[in-house]
This record gives C-alpha cells, sequence and structure tokens, in this order.
C-alpha cells in the first residue's frame, strides 16, 4: 500500500507541476490562482493544499528541486580542468534540454526573478571552490569576475533558450567555455 501513495504523490505532483508550467507560460505568477491551477490539474484543492501552501510554494519547491539537480552535476566535477569544465558545461546544456520546459519558463517566462539570482549564486559558488578562477585574483575581484562568467553564460543559454535551441548542448558547452576561457586569457596579459 505505501508504494501506491508514493506513486500516487508523486503523479499528483507531475500533475500540477505540468499545469503549473502551462499556466506560468500564459500568465504572469501573481494572475495564477491555486482553483484555476487545480481546475486544470482536475484535482481538489484539498489535495493540492496537502502538498504545497500556496502557488508561490510550488514554485518554490520547483526552483529548489533545479537548483538541486545544478548542485549536484556540479559537484561531481572539478573545474580546474578545461576539459573537464567542458563535460561539465555540456551536461548541464544536456540537463537544460531534458528540463526544457521547465526551465524555458522559469529562466525566460513569467517565473520568479529570483530564481536567475540563485542560480547564478550557485554557479559562482561552484566556479570559486573548484578554483576555475586559479591564484590570479585576490577574493573581491575573483567575484566581479565569477559574476561575469556566469552572468554571460546564462544569458548566453537564456538567448538559446529562447532560439529554439538552436545548438547541441556540445556546441554551446565549447561555445560558453571558449568565452569564458577568452576572457581569462585576456586578464592574465593585463
Amino acid at each position: 500500500m505505501p508504494i501506491k501513495m508514493d506513486r500516487r504523490k508523486k503523479y499528483t505532483q507531475m500533475v500540477l507541476k505540468e499545469s503549473f508550467l502551462k499556466l506560468l507560460n500564459e500568465k504572469q505568477l501573481s494572475s495564477i490562482t491555486v482553483k484555476e491551477l487545480c481546475q486544470l490539474a482536475d484535482i481538489n484543492r484539498s489535495t493540492f493544499y496537502s502538498h504545497y501552501a500556496d502557488q508561490y510554494d510550488l514554485l518554490s519547491k520547483m526552483e529548489e528541486e533545479i537548483i538541486e539537480d545544478m548542485n549536484k552535476y556540479l559537484s561531481e566535477c572539478n573545474f580546474t580542468k578545461e576539459d573537464e569544465s567542458e563535460q561539465v558545461t555540456e551536461k548541464l546544456m544536456e540537463y537544460i534540454v531534458k528540463n526544457k520546459k521547465v526551465c524555458q519558463t522559469l529562466l525566460c517566462g513569467n517565473g520568479d526573478a529570483s530564481f536567475l539570482e540563485k542560480v547564478m549564486l550557485v554557479a559562482k559558488e561552484n566556479i570559486k571552490k573548484n578554483g576555475f578562477l586559479g591564484n590570479h585574483f585576490n577574493e573581491d575581484t575573483a567575484d566581479y569576475w565569477s559574476t561575469f562568467i556566469v552572468s554571460g553564460g546564462i544569458y548566453v543559454i537564456k538567448n538559446w533558450l529562447e532560439r529554439g535551441m538552436d545548438k547541441t548542448p556540445r556546441e554551446m558547452a565549447l561555445m560558453i567555455n571558449a568565452f569564458a576561457s577568452s576572457g581569462m586569457n585576456m586578464l592574465k596579459f593585463h
């Protein structure tokens, strides 16, 4: 019996998330009501409230799942090796392809603007923690540089999503890493 409940719970959450994403693609978060979300998902409001406090809680949980997945991918690799950095970037691009709907909606659509900041923070911390910047900068400069690399990368990814993912994850990984590396090389010479 507990296995059935787990499946039912997972299914309910999946349906709610899919319905929520559909609504987020159509309108602003502040315009979405729990009532219309439940109607679209074809579930009772009491069922919704047994999983989430409100639509903001649902969005927050979805964002947390993505951040957790990103942290998992990033923590498994060492950024100090350039080829491994490309592999990590490619894995993240593949993750975005697999989760296209949610990534497109949260990064480019009507999602919470603070999500972009959360993604940037995760990426910046991983860049600094794994020594991608080397010993070329003091802490203050490293923070500025990691902000530059991450924000540029995220906006390249947003552009890629908005253009309908017109390049492969591998092509995007190579491009993003080339941009970051060329910037690093220019800075080393000055």
